[in-house]
């Protein structure tokens, strides 16, 4: 009966060949740490966690219960949205004194939807060396799950939390054939699904990740027009951290696909969903049966809607 050697003593060899890589002074590393599962480290991130005179990090109390997980104890400095300026340079005195300093994020990348990028921008004006050690990314964890067929996509982050400039921003987007990856938070969340059906309409395929890596995580993909009824069917749907993952503009997609899509959702508010679709053919020169099915999944996702209310 064969033996499986333990993880730690298979992982030994592999931290011993971490160990002679080389980890030069007066260099910012830029680390990435889990999103939620506290295993989500690298091996050389951690060995580079033990080398660091010193961590920046977005909240001092967070990094230091993480560090605690791994037994590494290290200075922290407070680097985050309202002090980057200020923290960039001393970062930079400190590493041009021959210091490693660590610059981590709450979870995931630094300076993705994160701060760090003034931190990274300020040393490397310096003539310092920036090192990435790669790691967790919410957006590509939830890219690798969604089955969604595009090579391409387009890193968006955070919707400005304004309904205007949210939907001005969604409104440029719509006719991007590139998968869209939106982060938003569980407060926010039904708002801006509303807005992405309004604006992309109801037949586009959406992919929510919410809680990646953690215990209770969810990845659920579904047409826009069935969106709001998933985030309704159980109050656990709209909890956590979000990932939202748009289907791309088909190819042939122009400017008259959502011209017809704007005229439509302007007649539905006055006509019944026949009518609409009829007079929306009539002036955008879109076919009729597609338009009416668009109408159909915007009124159900309209009565979904006010229910809810």
């Amino acid at each position: 009966m064969s033996q499986t050697s333990p993880p730690l003593l298979t992982a030994m060899p592999v931290m011993h060949e971490v160990a002679q890589q080389t980890y030069p002074v007066s260099a910012l590393y830029v680390l990435a740490t889990p999103i939620g599962n506290v295993c989500d480290i690298t091996l050389r991130g951690l060995h580079m966690l033990s080398l660091a005179d010193a961590i920046a990090c977005e909240d001092t109390r967070n990094t230091a219960h993480l560090l605690n997980r791994y037994g590494v104890s290290k200075p922290l400095l407070a680097a985050h949205e309202h002090n980057e300026r200020e923290v960039a340079e001393k970062i930079v005195a400190r590493l041009q004194a021959g210091e490693r300093i660590v610059l981590v994020s709450d979870a995931g990348t630094p300076a993705i939807s994160d701060p760090g990028a003034r931190i990274v921008d300020a040393v490397l004006h310096a003539g310092l060396r920036v090192i990435p050690l790669p790691g967790a990314s919410a957006g590509i964890a939830a890219l690798s799950a969604s089955g969604l067929l595009n090579d391409q996509f387009h890193f968006i982050g955070f919707l400005s939390p304004k309904a205007g400039a949210r939907d001005k921003q969604l409104e440029r987007l719509a006719t991007d054939t590139a998968t869209l990856v939106l982060y938003e938070a569980p407060h926010r969340i039904v708002d801006t699904i509303d807005a992405l059906l309004k604006v992309f309409g109801p037949l586009r395929q959406i992919v929510f990740a919410r809680e990646l890596t953690k215990l209770f995580e969810t990845i659920h993909r579904c047409p826009l027009s069935e969106a709001p009824g998933w985030l309704s069917a159980d109050a656990n749907h709209q909890r956590g951290e979000f990932v939202l993952l748009i289907e791309g503009a088909p190819q042939q997609a122009d400017n008259d696909d959502v011209e017809a899509l704007r005229v439509l959702r302007i007649l539905l508010a006055e006509l019944p969903v026949k009518q609409a679709a009829t007079l929306a053919a009539q002036l955008t020169g879109q076919k009729k049966n597609a338009l009416y099915q668009q109408a159909l999944a915007l009124r159900d996702a309209d009565d979904a809607a006010a229910e809810q209310g």
